[in-house]
C-alpha cells in the first residue's frame, strides 16, 4: 500500500497499475488496535468492490507483517498510530538550527526503532549554514550516537553536499524517512525523485518551526535504486507506546549490554543501589544526554498493567 487518504488508498498491482481502494468493514473492529487498519508498507489482497463503481477494488486481507514502526497517535494518546510497515531501516532527518532537532526528538525516534528492530540512521541537514558552534554541537552528536552503533552522515540539501553516501545506503533497501517539518524530507525526495515536484516550504521566522508540506504518509519507488522511500508527514512530537517503564532501558544500546549487571533485575536506573547504569554513568562510560534523555523518557510513561 502506498498512500492513505482517510477513508481511500492507494495500492500499486503486481502489474505495476496504481489505483484507489477501499477497505473491508470488518477490518476496522477485528482485532485492529491501531488508529489505522492499514499502513503504508503493507501488502494486501484486492479485488472488485460488488456493487460499487466500475473499476472500484476492495482491500480483502492484510498480509502479515514483517515488522512496523508505531506512534502515539495524535488523535488519542491511548491508541498507537502506524507509520508504516515492512521495514529494512528507518532515516531520521535531523537539523541544529532552522529548525533546531531537540536530542529529546532524536532519541525517542532511535527508541521506538529499537523496539521494533528497524535499524535507524541519523542524518544531519542544512550543513551549509552551520557555524563553528553548531559544528562543534554535531562532532559531539556524532561521536556519541556512533559509539553506541548508529550510522551518523552529514548532509546539505542545498549544496547537495553528502547525498551520495545516503542513497548509497538505500539500495535494495524500503526506508522510512521522517523528521520535523522544515528539516528538508521533501527536498531529499525532489532529488532522489525528481519527477515528483513535492512542494516545500520555508521554515516559519517566528517560531523556527517548520510548517507542515506532507499530510500523508506515503510511499516512492526508487527504481534505479530497486529501493522505496516511505514519507511521513512532519512529526512535532513522537510519543511512544506499547513500551512499558521496566523495558525503556532495553532500547538504549549503551544501557542493554550492562542490565544484567545491576542488583535487581527490575532496576529502573534511577535511585535503586547496586545499578550498573548509574555506576558506568558515575565512571564517565555513558553519555551523560543520553541517561537524560531516558529519564526524561521514563517519566512520560504511564505505570500500567502489562
Amino acid at each position: 500500500m502506498y498512500k492513505s487518504t482517510g477513508s481511500w488508498y492507494t495500492v500499486k498491482t503486481e502489474e505495476g497499475i496504481f489505483c484507489t481502494a477501499r477497505i473491508r468493514g470488518i477490518f476496522k473492529i477485528d482485532g485492529i488496535t491501531s488508529s489505522n487498519p492499514v499502513a503504508v508498507g503493507d501488502f494486501v489482497n484486492i479485488e472488485e468492490e460488488p456493487g460499487g463503481e466500475e473499476g472500484g477494488m476492495m482491500i480483502t486481507e492484510i498480509e502479515e507483517r514483517n515488522n512496523y514502526i508505531n506512534r502515539q497517535s495524535p488523535a488519542n494518546k491511548h491508541q498507537h498510530h502506524i507509520i508504516a510497515s515492512n521495514l529494512n531501516q528507518s532515516i531520521l532527518i535531523t537539523t541544529l538550527k532552522e529548525p533546531k532537532t531537540s536530542q529529546g526528538f532524536t532519541d525517542r525516534f532511535l527508541v521506538a526503532g529499537e523496539a521494533y528492530h528497524i535499524p535507524s540512521i541519523i542524518v544531519f541537514n542544512k550543513s551549509d549554514i552551520y557555524r563553528k558552534k553548531e559544528m562543534a554541537l554535531f562532532e559531539e552528536r556524532r561521536e556519541m550516537y556512533e559509539a553506541i552503533g548508529y550510522t551518523v552522515l552529514l548532509m546539505s540539501m542545498e549544496k547537495k553536499t553528502g547525498l551520495e553516501s545516503l542513497e548509497r545506503l538505500l539500495i535494495g533497501k524500503t526506508t522510512l524517512l521522517s523528521g520535523h517539518s522544515g528539516v528538508g524530507k521533501s527536498s531529499f525526495i525532489n532529488a532522489v525523485v525528481p519527477e515528483m515536484e513535492i512542494k516545500t516550504l520555508e521554515v516559519s521566522g517566528r517560531s523556527g518551526k517548520g510548517m507542515h508540506t506532507t499530510t500523508f504518509a506515503q510511499m516512492y519507488d526508487l527504481l534505479y535504486l530497486n529501493a522505496y522511500i516511505i514519507d511521513t508527514p512532519g512529526i512535532r512530537e513522537f510519543g511512544l507506546v506499547d513500551i512499558p517503564r521496566q523495558e525503556l532501558s532495553h532500547y538504549f544500546p549503551e544501557m542493554r549490554s550492562r542490565l544484567n549487571d545491576c542488583q535487581f533485575n527490575n532496576c529502573l536506573h534511577i535511585n535503586e543501589p547496586g545499578c550498573a547504569i548509574k555506576k558506568a554513568l558515575e565512571e564517565g562510560k555513558l553519555s551523560f544526554n543520553r541517561y537524560v534523555s531516558y529519564a526524561m523518557m521514563l517519566e512520560t510513561i504511564e505505570e500500567k498493567s502489562y
